[in-house]
């Protein structure tokens, strides 16, 4: 079985109780980032003992792998109707590391794109060290630095496809949403760039920033079609604050 399986198999395993893929995780090594479960294997252990009975779902909409990293895109329910992206660090076949970030499903976007829907077929291979540098490069340039004018840069215009459930598709779409939020006074920033992983024409991005002035995790897929950005989904979680934290390992 590949990382790729894995994966797939454990995040399964939270809906099905199925005890073997437990096996995929290194019980000496595994450090956990979601700070709301204890590290290690009890922490993980600990969480699912938690769950109401028979109430977790999890449908792995699209898998990816980077070396020895593999992330996902899931539809949970997991304490009630999620979206998540998982990322897993493997050492030696063995998972040793876990990061995510989910938000609350969310109602269609004013395109009709829900959270998951669109393209999940993997393509262009050979482009996914020039796909990272592209996105890196994006949010450096737009959501770090605010230089907005250089979007159709990066941006394939009104081809666009956007999955954030508050925005809709384009370039006149994410200046709508953009300029609501400035007129709510609403700020989003993103203030350093994590993890950038992607395996040909995805990339995956783990941000940290603020929304609305709380503190903020940003994750971010982006598929990319002829050397521009063609579609767009994420996820964005508030990071509690520490004395909420179940383990010291950090949201990164």
């Amino acid at each position: 079985m590949n990382n790729k399986q894995k994966v797939v198999a454990l995040l399964k395993s939270i809906e099905t109780g199925d005890a073997e893929p437990i096996g995929y995780i290194d019980a000496n090594k595994y450090k956990q980032h979601n700070l709301t479960a204890g590290d290690g294997l009890a922490g993980f252990a600990g969480i699912l003992q938690t769950l109401p009975p028979n109430s977790a779902r999890a449908n792995t909409v699209r898998v990816f792998e980077d070396g020895d990293y593999v992330f996902t895109h899931t539809e949970y329910n997991f304490f009630g109707p999620k979206i998540g992206f998982d990322i897993f660090l493997f050492e030696n076949g063995k998972i040793v590391e876990h990061w995510d970030n989910l938000q609350e499903i969310a109602a269609p976007n004013p395109s009709g794109h829900t959270m998951t829907d669109g393209e999940t077929i993997i393509s262009d291979i050979d482009k996914t060290a020039t796909n990272k540098i592209l996105v890196l490069n994006f949010i450096e340039d737009i959501l770090v630095s605010g230089q907005v004018d250089k979007l159709s840069d990066y941006v394939d215009g009104d081809n666009y496809i956007q999955h954030n459930p508050q925005i809709g598709d384009g370039l006149s779409g994410l200046g709508k949403a953009l300029e609501y939020m400035a007129s709510q006074g609403i700020t989003m920033k993103y203030n350093k760039i994590h993890k950038v992983l992607g395996e040909g024409n995805f990339v995956l991005t783990a941000s940290e920033g603020t929304f609305g002035g709380q503190h903020t995790s940003f994750y971010d897929l982006f598929r990319m079609e002829n050397g521009k950005i063609a579609e767009h989904w994420d996820t964005i979680e508030t990071i509690p604050s520490k004395e909420a934290w179940r383990n010291n390992n950090g949201k990164f």
